[in-house]
């Protein structure tokens, strides 16, 4: 089993698992070992799915504006903690790779492999989201076979993602290629860095 269909296992489960109750303020249990890779991806995933609901709410057009802010503060504080969890999953591999020979020919990829895992996440919402769709009955049935087009489509790219994850994983394990991880510096979250914030000083 490829580390993609690995990832895509525990997604779906943290999908289903959200579903149960399908509300946003349920309290989050993780349902795996702590300080595994496996409570990472899952808690990852359990934030993707919080958030995709929480962009859901706020579409609202007759959302309370203060409870739209108040949602706005909450998915603003989930992109951070969704960051730090892609952090966590490229850090995780930067060890498991530590004592790899990197190739004199080796050359690097355009993103880790833990914000391809953050896409394959996504895709898995996606397309939980779109199966849904696909099965309404108060829908036409021209709906519905737009969201089986489009659904066949996410699944097509699933596939081609897991493919290149796995492919680069390969190649970063062979010394083909090799990781070189960049902090996401986000200025508007760092009081000293946006200015908004630090003209109130």
């Amino acid at each position: 089993m490829g580390f993609s269909t690995f990832c895509t296992g525990i997604f779906n489960r943290a999908i289903e698992n959200y579903h149960l109750k399908n509300d946003v303020n349920q309290e989050f249990t993780n349902i795996h070992k702590a300080n595994t890779i496996e409570s990472v991806l899952y808690l990852k995933n359990w934030i993707d799915t919080v958030q995709w609901h929480f962009e859901d709410i706020i579409r609202d057009p007759n959302i309370d504006p203060a409870a739209a802010l108040v949602l706005k503060r909450r998915i603003d504080k989930s992109n951070q903690d969704r960051t730090d969890l892609v952090e966590m999953i490229d850090s995780y591999f930067l060890e498991k790779y530590a004592g790899v020979a990197v190739l004199p020919n080796a050359s690097i990829n355009t993103e880790s492999p833990a914000w391809a895992i953050d896409r394959l996440s996504i895709l898995a919402l996606k397309i939980y989201h779109m199966q849904a769709e696909t099965l309404r009955n108060d829908v036409s049935e021209e709906h519905k076979q737009q969201c089986i087009n489009k659904l066949n489509v996410l699944l097509e790219q699933q596939n081609d993602l897991s493919t290149a994850i796995d492919q680069l994983l390969e190649d970063i394990e062979a010394g083909q290629k090799y990781m070189k991880v960049y902090k996401q510096m986000k200025m508007y979250n760092d009081p000293a860095l946006n200015p908004i914030l630090y003209a109130k000083k």
